[in-house]
């Protein structure tokens, strides 16, 4: 029997965005309905039992997530919907709506992990929970949306996802942008659309393009790098991109581009599509080792705690299970990489006033925080302050802003909130995605304040020189 705990005094918030005048439950599982009401976790996919009952319900990651940290709803923690995942998986209750709106509204951005005694692997959790929830059709109408259009029709598509970026950059530069929004008409486009081109990112003046070349080293060679370029961080962030080459080259690294790569299959594998995401890793793991590099580097720390993890995605694949590990072995990030060398400090000053952001799939995922501080540290000149609350997730979460605009922007004035508060002229990250949020909200807050990469800082000091 379930024990249900009495009102809290807040009422839960909910998916849609809002609130309802719901329950909290500090331990047990919030479900309506009669038992069995709906789907259980079937197949290869299930989320697994050893996985799932690591968790002991200790508290500790309470503090650590960003939905609790703002509803204070035991629903809206890790332990919470790990016990509703248990729930479904024991047979006291099958997937519900109303299960599944706790779910979409966790931002995977796994902080829980990195605070967890028992090691819970919480975002393997989620990923087989989300893919329960895709196949039995349970998906809310916007991810579900999302999947259809972008995720699984654009993503995996170079060709295609270029042509959108070209479309979106004409749409957003021609004027035609600011006239749709002064006219009113989208209120009129059905389910959902207007909040999603309203949080639709911007794209960037120039996009950067994989070449079948190498970019050699400045300098005697020290390595051979094969750079991913990925997906979205071309279209929306290109000079980024090409200050990443400039910076390995400068640092004795040949780098390789191989066009054959594509799309990491972070975005896949968070919406539960984890078919789709071994085809996108496959297509990688061959086009890195086809150029024969000796390390991967990604500027993207969300594609780089997804490459990292191939291995444990392909287990169980006879033909890439050993390609996939030596793979996520060989995977860094670039700031970890330069860190890791050790790079060649500046030689010149750069008196720029930057705090840090730590994106979660660097600081969380794969643990890495001084890396980037090590490189912004290098140059002469540069006062670095930190934030309060550096390493809570800003709420863009890969297409999280797109789905729960709410919470996205509830996280989004947080974060640059305490941004602000650091007095800084530079706000620092080393993720696309976090770094699109923060120039969003720095716009929304009025300031005169912007986020770049750390690559783009290093670069401009080399610059200088």
């Amino acid at each position: 029997m379930i024990e249900r705990p009495g009102q809290q005094t807040e009422p839960p918030f909910h998916a849609g965005g809002g609130m309802d005048a719901g329950h909290g439950f500090p331990y047990g599982v919030p479900f309506e309905g009669t038992l069995n009401d709906g789907p259980g976790f079937e197949g290869a996919d299930a989320p697994a039992e050893a996985d799932l009952y690591r968790c002991v319900h200790c508290g500790l990651c309470l503090s650590a997530c960003p939905t609790y940290v703002e509803t204070r709803l035991e629903t809206e923690s890790p332990r919470g919907r790990i016990a509703l995942m248990k729930a479904v998986h024991e047979g006291r209750t099958g997937i519900s709506d109303r299960l599944v709106s706790h779910w979409e509204l966790c931002l995977q951005c796994r902080a829980c992990e990195a605070v967890c005694p028992s090691g819970v692997p919480y975002g393997r959790l989620m990923e087989h929970t989300r893919a329960q929830v895709q196949e039995n059709g349970l998906e809310s109408p916007e991810l579900s949306r999302l999947s259809r259009l972008f995720l699984r029709a654009a993503l995996p598509h170079n060709r295609r996802l270029r042509v959108a970026g070209h479309l979106m950059r004409l749409y957003q530069r021609s004027g035609m942008q600011g006239l749709v929004r002064r006219s009113g008409l989208l209120r009129f486009l059905p389910g959902g659309l207007a909040a999603m081109e309203a949080q639709m990112p911007v794209m960037g003046g120039r996009f950067f393009s994989p070449r079948q070349r190498v970019f050699p080293a400045r300098g005697e060679r020290r390595v051979t790098v094969g750079l991913l370029a990925g997906c979205v961080m071309p279209l929306m962030q290109g000079e980024a991109m090409r200050a990443a080459v400039r910076v390995l080259q400068r640092n004795g690294c040949d780098v390789a581009l191989p066009p054959s790569q594509g799309c990491c299959g972070a975005l896949n594998l968070h919406a539960g599509d984890l078919e789709l995401g071994r085809r996108m890793a496959r297509r990688n793991i061959d086009a890195f080792r086809q150029a024969r590099v000796d390390v991967v580097v990604t500027a993207s720390a969300g594609c780089g705690s997804s490459m990292k993890e191939y291995g444990d995605l392909l287990r169980d694949d006879p033909d890439y299970a050993d390609a996939a590990r030596e793979f996520a072995e060989n995977t860094k990030d670039i700031t970890e990489f330069l860190a890791g060398l050790p790079l060649e400090p500046p030689n010149a000053e750069l008196p720029w006033r930057v705090t840090m952001q730590d994106p979660c799939h660097l600081a969380h995922a794969q643990r890495i925080t001084d890396a980037p501080r090590q490189v912004l540290r290098s140059i002469p000149g540069l006062q670095l302050t930190e934030m309060a609350e550096s390493s809570l997730c800003c709420g863009s979460a890969g297409f999280y802003s797109l789905i729960q605009p709410d919470m996205s922007q509830r996280l989004q004035r947080r974060k640059v909130g305490n941004a602000l508060d650091t007095g800084a002229e530079i706000i620092a990250s080393a993720n696309p995605g976090c770094i699109a949020q923060l120039e969003q909200g720095l716009g929304n807050a009025g300031a005169d304040v912007r986020a770049r990469h750390v690559v783009e800082i290093l670069d401009a000091a080399y610059q200088r020189e």
